[in-house]
C-alpha cells in the first residue's frame, strides 16, 4: 500500500470513528465488485443486517408507544439507499472507493447505490474487526442528529390510508365517504363528512376546513372506534 493510500485510510478511519486492527477489512469494504472478484458484497450483506438492527433497536427504545407499522416506516426512511448514500457523502467515503476503470469513468464514486452499499460494507467490517458494540457506536455516530430529530408523525400514514389498510387486512369492503354539509363564508368554510363502514356497520363523522381534512378526521374517528372494539 502506498504511503498516500495509508494516510488517506487513516483520515477516513478518524471520520468513521473506528481504528481498524485489521486494515485489510476496511480495504475490502471499499472495494466495489467492478474492481475484482474479491469485493465488498459479503461485507455489505452483513452490514445491512447490522444497520437495520441498530436502527430498529433505537426506534424501539425511542418510541415506546409507536405501532409496528410506524416503526417500520421510520426504519425504512433511515436505512433506504438515499439516506445511506448521504451519510457516506458526509464521511467522504467515495474518495476512497476502489473501482474498476469503467465505474471510475462513469462517476461511480458519486453514485448513490455504490456509496450506500460501501457504507453498509464498512459497518460489516467494523463488526468483524471489533464486535457489535463498536459497530453500533459507529453507526449511531454516523446518523448523528437524524436520530434525535425523528418523530413518528413525520412518516406516519394519514388516517384514510391506515383505515383502508385496516379494512383490507380483514377482508372488509372499503369505506364510503359522503359530504353532509358545508357551513360558513367562502373564506372560512367548514366541511362535515361521514365515513360509512359495512362491517361492523358504523358511521363516523369528521369536520375540517376542506373536504379532504374532513374525510381524514372521519377516518380517524372510525379507526378509533374500530380499534377500541378490537375489530
Amino acid at each position: 500500500m502506498s504511503s498516500d493510500r495509508a494516510r488517506q485510510l487513516l483520515e477516513l478511519q478518524q471520520r468513521l470513528g473506528h481504528r481498524f486492527s485489521d486494515e485489510s477489512l476496511l480495504n475490502l469494504a471499499l472495494t466495489h465488485r467492478s474492481a475484482g472478484s474479491r469485493n465488498n458484497e459479503r461485507l455489505e450483506f452483513l452490514g445491512d443486517s447490522i444497520v437495520n438492527h441498530v436502527v430498529a433497536e433505537v426506534l424501539y427504545e425511542k418510541f415506546p408507544d409507536a405501532h409496528e407499522g410506524d416503526l417500520s416506516r421510520l426504519r425504512a426512511a433511515l436505512v433506504k439507499g438515499d439516506t445511506l448514500a448521504q451519510l457516506a457523502r458526509e464521511l467522504s467515503l467515495g474518495e476512497h472507493l476502489l473501482l474498476g476503470g469503467g465505474e471510475r469513468k462513469s462517476g461511480g464514486r458519486r453514485r448513490g447505490s455504490i456509496l450506500a452499499d460501501a457504507l453498509e460494507a464498512v459497518a460489516g467490517a467494523i463488526f468483524i474487526d471489533a464486535g457489535l458494540v463498536e459497530s453500533r457506536r459507529c453507526v449511531l455516530a454516523w446518523y448523528g442528529d437524524q436520530l434525535d430529530e425523528l418523530s413518528v408523525a413525520a412518516v406516519a400514514k394519514d388516517p384514510k390510508t391506515r383505515l383502508q389498510e385496516f379494512l383490507q387486512g380483514r377482508g372488509i369492503p372499503l369505506p364510503e365517504y359522503a359530504l353532509l354539509g358545508v357551513e360558513g363564508e367562502d373564506h372560512n368554510q367548514r366541511f362535515q363528512v361521514a365515513c360509512r363502514i359495512s362491517k361492523p356497520q358504523m358511521v363516523a363523522e369528521g369536520a375540517g376546513k376542506s373536504r379532504r381534512k374532513a374525510e381524514q378526521a372521519a377516518a380517524e374517528a372510525a379507526l378509533q372506534r374500530l380499534e377500541s372494539h378490537g375489530k
